[in-house]
């Protein structure tokens, strides 16, 4: 299996993936790993990949120009994965799913997550390993990675030894979207341009809704009972 992994600290890997079992199966070459500097196609020479939410909020966005460059560059087809906290659960049965796949390319997110419309434009896969915000999306991959590492063929001494294994608002982010305001044919949702505070904050409600009832039913009900209350 052929691994990639996009991040702005590529230094942190492979971390504690060149450990134990993971570690000797990627010095045995049953696996390899590759970590790019998305900073290494930023335009300018600070090497600048963020810029501020459109229609204002906390936090930093990162550039959807800068990490479409990257991913035109570095992504040359097989499994696509954004690490993302509204993505789907990642399970076991995901995970023999990613284990099967030749090549997987992993995006890790900084700030307060990525331009929608890169999301859109490569049709990201998102998995969340948990209900839960970690600072960046390094940490993330490498779990995943690491239950995924620990099935590929002769990884495990014994082969049959995974067979008996077992497995704050409620709602899911609304999309981001940061500068330029148009990006190989998508725009920014006028809303968010539009400096209406009352309309951005119904329309970001609007989405969280929307994607949380399509990302993960099993929230949204949560949410819909809570309301009963």
């Amino acid at each position: 299996m052929k691994v990639k992994v996009l991040t702005i600290f590529p230094e942190i890997f492979p971390g504690f993936l060149g450990y134990s079992l993971t570690g000797k199966a990627l010095d045995d070459g049953k696996w390899s790993l590759t970590a790019v500097n998305i900073r290494d196609y930023a335009f300018d020479k600070h090497g600048s990949v963020d810029d501020t939410p459109c229609g204002g909020g906390a936090g930093m966005i990162m550039r959807p120009d800068v990490l479409g460059e990257a991913l035109a560059h570095e992504y040359h087809g097989g499994r696509l994965i954004y690490m993302s906290p509204r993505g789907k659960p990642l399970t076991q049965a995901l995970v023999h799913e990613l284990a099967a796949e030749p090549e997987l390319t992993v995006v890790c997110g900084r700030f307060e997550g990525v331009d929608e419309r890169v999301l859109e434009a490569y049709n990201i896969e998102e998995i969340s390993i948990g209900d839960y915000i970690l600072t960046g999306g390094e940490q993330a991959a490498m779990i995943m990675l690491d239950a995924v590492v620990r099935l590929l063929p002769k990884v495990l001494g014994n082969e049959q030894s995974t067979e008996d294994e077992s497995f704050e608002n409620q709602l899911l982010e609304y999309p981001q979207y940061t500068r330029p305001v148009s990006w190989q044919g998508r725009d920014v949702p006028e809303v968010l341009l539009s400096g209406h505070h009352k309309n951005i904050e119904n329309w970001r409600k609007e989405q969280s809704l929307k994607i949380t009832e399509s990302k993960r039913p099993d929230l949204f009900k949560k949410y819909l009972d809570s309301k009963k209350v």
